[in-house]
């Protein structure tokens, strides 16, 4: 005979209790999330969109039982209802003006809403990075992306002209453009945009999570140091592209070998990432040493 926790519901049960807020969730996303992947998502500069959904569910389900066990003998909060409210008024403006950043932005208010009313605040609290992962999947207004953009790949042009041509590389720069050899390259959004800044910063924050470092030193210092290690990667991959063209011709840098440099950026800022991790365990523990009392012989 299987004993029976009269204060815990069977699964069936829980999964049932759930079942209203997912179809209805379904219902108002589905055909957003349809414009999505036939839309901007299919782009190069936002095709973080889909790998952000994906770890963020992933990290929904990963911190499940922590939530479910946080929510015992919480009671619901009745905060969750204006900030549901607000979700739905956010999705019915975004929807019906076509304001992407509210119609998806909705989703994580809806989320906090439902998980308030159903668990309580120390539930919610459980799936807090999750929540506020999926920020980095909603769309930016245009504006704010080519007033922030332009900067960031004047920026990494000049860094990496500069890097070629000290090591010897015929470069020059006019703007955004690089001239290597006989070959014009132009730094493109997706190569050094906003959007490759923020999915490089939710790069550094998904490490950050996944192995939970119990040192704020170590914590802040890495979060602070993501910036510069996005905008590092971001001039490695316009380096790797500009090397490929100028030794394998422009057919190279523009087919299978430029998506090949899209991957030694995520894999360069991932090695920069954990290199200064270590870097600052390195400091931590030689910091600890030398405030460590020591020991006289008598």
């Amino acid at each position: 005979m299987n004993p029976v926790n009269p204060g815990k519901p069977a699964l069936p049960a829980q999964l049932l209790a759930w079942l209203p807020a997912v179809l209805g969730l379904a219902v108002l996303y589905l055909p957003s999330l349809y414009d999505l992947f036939t839309g901007i998502w299919a782009k190069d500069e936002q095709m973080h969109g889909p790998i952000v959904l994906g770890i963020s569910c992933w990290l929904i389900y990963r911190n499940w039982p922590a939530m479910l066990e946080a929510s015992h003998g919480e009671q619901p909060s009745a905060w969750g209802w204006p900030l549901f409210v607000l979700g739905l008024l956010l999705y019915a403006l975004g929807r019906s003006q076509d304001i992407l950043i509210f119609e998806i932005g909705s989703v994580i208010w809806l989320l906090i809403g439902i998980a308030l009313l159903n668990l309580g605040p120390k539930a919610l609290k459980a799936q807090w990075f999750a929540l506020f992962f999926m920020l980095f999947m909603v769309p930016l207004p245009g504006a704010v992306v080519d007033t922030v953009t332009m900067p960031m790949k004047m920026a990494v042009s000049y860094v990496a002209e500069h890097v070629l041509f000290w090591v010897g590389y015929p470069i020059g720069r006019s703007g955004v453009i690089l001239q290597i050899g006989q070959y014009m390259l132009l730094v493109a959004d997706a190569c050094a945009g906003l959007h490759t800044l923020l999915t490089l910063e939710a790069l550094g924050l998904l490490y950050l999570n996944l192995v939970r470092r119990d040192s704020l030193f170590r914590n802040v210092g890495l979060a602070i140091l993501i910036v510069p290690i996005s905008f590092t990667a971001n001039v490695i991959r316009v380096m790797a592209l500009s090397l490929i063209t100028y030794h394998f011709g422009d057919e190279a840098g523009q087919g299978f070998l430029h998506g090949f440099a899209g991957m030694v950026l995520f894999l360069s800022a991932l090695l920069l990432i954990i290199s200064f991790d270590s870097l600052l365990v390195t400091f931590e523990q030689f910091k600890a040493k030398r405030s460590a009392p020591k020991e006289v012989a008598v």
